[in-house]
């Protein structure tokens, strides 16, 4: 495979490039046993089994969708190409299929290997239906060139969607797993915060109770907080803003929302009045300058982070 090649119909990540996911028991429990059948793909052909290799991730927006499958890739030792949907899908006829093909043909080189990663997989796998206009028999036609292409397809495919709902059902049935990623409990948004805050860090109550606050909200939203927060404790003070605990925290939530469809967590109904904020240290500390003994959650990642072998 050529790499340029491929990267015309998305983007190529790295296996060095991979970050660790913070997942729920479930989710964690259910990747370890896939991992651990394709390590184990010699003893299960003896028995008759073949090891599975397509996955669909369905998920609300900003779970981590990209980054476990990105994950998933480097504990396999493989680059991912992150396909990305408007650079396939063409308003010319016949062209949707055509490139459809090329992608699965770039990708099929037995001699250097990909996890195919095709994100907002609904776009191109929206449920076939009865041709009542032209535009319904090239749409269906182009369902059934992916339908085909996956099963012939000896390599890693991995397809995230937010609306597993859309997906046809025939080629939802070629996926042989199907994992569902729900937004993060209480620990996971801790072990999150902890993460996206770094260098600073908060004591184990603070880092509870802004977790608290955060009720509903997605890995992605948390990482923008966090990573708000840190530039206006970098940009504020150069731009003669008032540094306070509750001015700092206004200005941080005025310019990140959450998508409508997640909900809205609590620190961004309450905003600065949240009584979270009123329990964070300030200026919040750098890590290293809180006690052994906390933040718990952040020292004790292993739980809830899989790890690289």
């Amino acid at each position: 495979m050529a790499r340029d090649d491929i990267s015309e119909f998305g983007d190529v990540f790295e296996p060095q490039e991979a970050q660790e996911p913070i997942l729920a028991r479930g989710v964690r429990a259910a990747l370890q046993e896939w991992l651990e059948e394709i390590w184990a793909e010699t003893e299960l052909a003896a028995v008759g089994i073949t090891a599975r290799k397509r996955a669909i991730f369905d998920g609300k927006p900003g779970v981590g969708k990209t980054t476990l499958a990105h994950h998933l890739a480097a504990r396999l030792g493989l680059p991912m190409v992150a396909v990305r949907p408007e650079r396939v899908i063409s308003k010319y006829v016949g062209e949707t299929g055509q490139n459809i093909g090329r992608m699965f043909d770039l990708a099929s080189n037995e001699d250097d290997p990909i996890v195919l990663f095709i994100d907002e997989f609904d776009a191109l796998s929206r449920q076939r239906r009865r041709g009542e206009q032209a535009s319904d028999d090239e749409r269906n036609e182009e369902v059934n060139t992916l339908l085909q292409r996956i099963e012939q397809h000896k390599g890693f495919i991995i397809a995230a969607t937010n609306y597993g709902a859309h997906i046809d059902q025939a080629i939802w049935r070629r996926f042989d797993i199907h994992l569902t990623l729900e937004l993060p409990g209480q620990r996971e948004r801790e072990l999150i915060t902890a993460r996206y805050l770094a260098p600073f860090g908060l004591p184990a109550a603070a880092l509870r109770s802004i977790a608290e606050s955060l009720d509903t909200a997605s890995p992605a939203l948390i990482r923008k907080l966090c990573e708000g927060l840190k530039r206006q404790f970098i940009l504020g003070p150069k731009l003669g803003y008032d540094m306070s605990r509750e001015a700092t925290i206004a200005r941080t939530l005025a310019t990140i929302h959450p998508h409508p469809d997640v909900g809205k967590p609590r620190l961004w109904s309450l905003g600065e009045r949240d009584s979270a904020v009123r329990a964070l240290p300030w200026p919040i500390p750098l890590a290293d300058e809180i006690s052994a003994s906390a933040p718990a959650s952040a020292r004790e990642p292993a739980a809830n982070v899989v790890r690289l072998r």
